[in-house]
């Protein structure tokens, strides 16, 4: 394994019938992943703050996927120091062809920065957009029932940049938004806001700040992880409890940093309207 890249999507599922891959849903995001500085102190504070259970995956000890319910919801690895990484959450997208994808981005201003690298069941590769937001890209066998995981929405991505258009016109080019294939995601303009939709779900979000106001240079772009909860204040309190910060905190929803430093997003279900 590269030892630059944190773990893609999971695969291999265990029937047939519960397989999905990247070539029937793509441009969609499909999975998000942690990487940290200790396996331990990653699952005893997202046990307590989000209610997350484990599972062991093949790629070794420093990896685990994260169960909400019974259902994966993310990946960690326990890599950042070891490695050298950044610690962050990171969104993949599904894509049909991941040295298309790559090869896209590039001739669109954005840098590859890790991959197409082979994970078996798939490829995936990490890529910087044009104002430096780091997103992954998979191509390949979904996570096991990811049909379920995608109805139980259990996780939401959004866009914090300094111009939402211009990175949808970006992204839509890279990842087959809005183009004639069958199975490709929708892009509308709502409440000011790009909105990303999968088979009617609005899946992601693009925001740049106020309508009609100009790019703001002080924006770091990046995606935000949002994870749906049942109450935003006590994942906010178990957060300060165990090590973390809140960052910012509203009624229904609030931004928090682990220990490690990562920050997402805790938003009251449901999600989205």
């Amino acid at each position: 394994m590269n030892n630059d890249m944190p773990p893609p999507p999971p695969g291999h599922a265990k029937k047939k019938r519960d397989v999905v891959s990247t070539h029937s849903v793509f441009g969609a995001p499909c999975w998000v992943s942690l990487t940290s500085r200790d396996l331990q102190a990653t699952e005893d504070f997202y046990s307590a703050v989000l209610g997350w259970r484990w599972r062991s995956v093949r790629l070794g000890d420093h990896f685990r996927i994260a169960l909400a319910d019974g259902v994966p919801v993310a990946g960690i690895a326990a890599v950042a120091a070891m490695w050298q990484m950044a610690v962050a959450w990171t969104p993949y997208f599904a894509v049909q062809n991941a040295d298309e994808a790559v090869a896209r981005a590039r001739e669109r201003g954005g840098t590859p920065a890790v991959g197409p690298l082979s994970f078996p069941p798939g490829r995936a590769a990490l890529i910087a957009d044009r104002d430096g937001a780091v997103f992954g890209i998979w191509e390949g066998e979904l996570v096991s029932n990811w049909e379920t995981w995608r109805r139980a929405a259990p996780t939401f991505i959004r866009l914090h940049t300094r111009n939402a258009f211009d990175s949808a016109i970006f992204y839509g080019e890279v990842l087959g938004w809005a183009s004639d294939k069958q199975g490709c995601c929708e892009v509308e303009y709502e409440g000011g806001e790009v909105v990303l939709r999968s088979r009617g779900d609005a899946v992601a979000r693009i925001d740049s700040g106020a309508v009609e106001a100009a790019p703001d240079p002080s924006v770091r772009p990046h995606w935000q992880v949002h994870f749906a909860v049942a109450d935003v204040g006590e994942c906010a309190r178990a957060a300060e409890k165990h090590g973390g910060s809140v960052l910012e905190e509203q009624e229904l929803e609030a931004i928090l940093r682990d220990p490690d430093g990562a920050q997402f997003t805790v938003t009251a279900r449901p999600l989205l309207p």
